[in-house]
Formats: structure tokens, C-alpha cells, sequence
């Protein structure tokens, strides 16, 4: 929705109790709105008739809708992307920063103190591990792959592989190659093998020499496919207990933490002390493992980052 600009921050949120609104000025107003709106629609409505390849029959529909608007009235609110056709649809990508990267040079920056990095490395670390967790369990659970007890096998070997791949991306200078929650796309198109990544992951290689055809595709008309998205991971509360509060409060402040904080990290770890919590004040703290009691001890830690760093005189 913040993508599309469907909401977005109110510029003076000190006047008023309200974080966020209905389009820019309180209202839905623009072409590019319009574009996000019937994208919405139009993916819900296929989705509902089972139709194969609904999310990416929207997002190539709406694009397409976006170019016509936009070359009879020179739009300026689309955000990062035009839809206008491109001089050429066919480039070599750059890659200049590959290895471009100083694994020890946070270290020796002036100004910059061990605990602070330390500090960083830790953050990033823990961030990533459950952004990673959230995002397996979710979209295994979508795709009906967890087995009796719920859990994700192999999770080992996927944790392996995504940490490896986040190396990569750091050492190739682009954003972090981890798992991310848009795979639910293709899980609700019927994907359920390996084999599946191997074809997007080519397909991934063959759009780097084509970017500046994808370049076309607004926000407004690739939005819709997270809306899809959101709807997808939403399906799997009705396996949620919710008349125990040990389980159902921190379900949902897991749930309500992830989109009010931008992470899926914060809302876990809201999630995880809220139950560690819930399960001592019963009773039952031999009932919480041991792992998990280390786990919420780092989440404590995480969200209490800015004190500890003073506290230690890291800033």
C-alpha cells in the first residue's frame, strides 16, 4: 500500500493521532492510484477464478494500462518507475562493485568504536536469521510443506543456503540475496519443487540483461502482487489457537508488529518475549526450551540496543 502511495505518512503526525492516510493528501487522487485500485481488483478477481498465472497476468495487464495513461498525459507521480517505453529494451549489466568490499574496514573507520560494529554485526545477524525463519515457515505452510509437527524439513540446508547467498550479495555490493516473503507469488501459482527457483533464478539472470524493459513496470501496477501476497500469508491464522492466550497473544503481536515496524524480525522477537513472558506468569516456564529462553534474552538485547550502546559508550 506505502509502495502504490494508496497510504502514506502525514507530514505533520505531531498534530494529529494518526500515523498514516488514505492516499497522499487524505484522499485517492491521480492516474497512477487508478492503475494500483484496478490492479488490486483485477488480481483478486483471477485469483478467485483460479486462473493460472493470475499475478503475473495483473502486473503485465496493468503495465500495459499504465503505458497508454501515461503517453497521453506526461504523469510525474509514479514514483521510482515510468511506464514509458524505453530507447532500448536490451543492456549489458554492470558489474563494476562485484568484490568491491573491505571485510575488517568497519573496524579501522575513523570515529567508528569495536562495540558499535560488534554491536551492527550482531543486529544484522539476528535480523537476518529471522527474517529468514519468519519467511521459510510462512511460505512453507503455504505451500503445505511442513510436516506433523510443523515444522520445515531440512531447515538446516535452507538456513545454510540462505546465509551463503547473503554473503554473496554482500560481497557482490547488492542487496542481500535472502529468502523474501514475495515468494508466496509463486507458491499460490502452484510451486512447490526446487526446480521452481531454479527457473526463476534464470530467469532472474536473463532480466539483467533486459533491465531496461522491466524498468517500465510501475509500483502502482507491480503493488497489487503484495496485496495478493499479504491475502496468502493471512490464511494461515485459522490454525491458530486463539483461546490460549500463551499462543494467541503472541501470534498477534507478531502479526500486528511485522507491518507497524517494516521487519519481520521485530515481530518475531515481539512475538517470542511476549510468550516467554505469558509462559512464566502460568507457570509453565519448563515448558518454554531452553533455546528459546537464549533466543528472547537476544531479542531483549536487540530492542534495548540504543541504551546498551550507551551504557557500554558506543556512541
Amino acid at each position: 500500500f506505502v509502495d502504490a502511495g494508496f497510504v502514506s505518512r502525514i507530514p505533520d503526525a505531531a498534530n494529529t493521532t494518526v500515523p498514516v492516510q488514505l492516499g497522499g493528501t487524505g484522499t485517492l487522487t491521480g492516474w497512477p492510484m487508478l492503475v494500483f485500485c484496478l490492479g488490486v481488483l483485477l488480481t483478486i478477481a483471477l485469483l478467485a477464478r483460479r486462473v493460472k498465472g493470475a499475478i503475473l497476468i495483473s502486473i503485465v495487464t496493468m503495465t500495459a494500462v499504465a503505458i497508454v495513461i501515461n503517453s497521453m498525459a506526461d504523469i510525474k507521480s509514479w514514483g521510482l518507475t515510468t511506464p514509458s517505453w524505453p530507447d532500448q529494451l536490451v543492456d549489458a549489466p554492470d558489474f563494476g562493485l562485484v568484490g568491491d568490499f573491505d571485510l575488517f574496514g568497519a573496524f579501522s573507520a575513523p570515529g567508528v568504536g569495536v562495540i558499535t560494529v560488534v554491536l551492527l554485526v550482531f543486529t544484522l545477524i539476528l535480523s537476518d536469521f529471522f527474517d529468514t525463519m519468519g519467511t521459510v515457515v510462512g511460505i512453507s505452510a503455504e505451500a503445505g510443506l511442513l510436516d506433523e509437527e510443523g515444522k520445515v524439513p531440512n531447515l538446516g540446508r535452507v538456513l545454510l543456503i540462505d546465509g551463503a547467498a547473503a554473503v554473496a550479495g554482500g560481497a557482490a555490493s547488492a542487496s542481500s540475496a535472502t529468502s523474501y516473503i514475495e515468494s508466496a507469488a509463486g507458491v499460490g501459482e502452484g510451486s512447490r519443487t526446487g526446480f521452481s527457483n531454479l527457473v526463476t533464478g534464470g530467469l532472474f539472470g536473463l532480466a539483467l540483461f533486459l533491465t531496461p524493459l522491466l524498468t517500465i513496470v510501475p509500483l502502482q501496477a507491480a503493488a497489487p502482487a503484495l496485496v495478493a501476497v499479504g491475502f496468502l500469508m493471512m490464511t494461515q491464522v485459522k490454525h491458530i489457537d486463539w483461546d490460549r492466550y500463551d499462543v494467541a497473544v503472541p501470534a498477534f503481536l507478531t502479526i500486528a508488529v511485522m507491518p507497524f515496524t517494516y521487519s519481520i524480525t521485530n515481530g518475531i522477537g515481539a512475538g517470542f518475549l511476549a510468550y516467554v513472558v505469558i509462559k512464566t506468569v502460568l507457570g509453565k516456564a519448563r515448558e518454554v526450551h531452553w533455546l528459546l529462553w537464549g533466543t528472547a534474552a537476544l531479542f531483549l538485547v536487540y530492542f534495548a540496543i540504543d541504551p546498551i550502546e550507551q551504557l557500554l559508550g558506543a556512541k
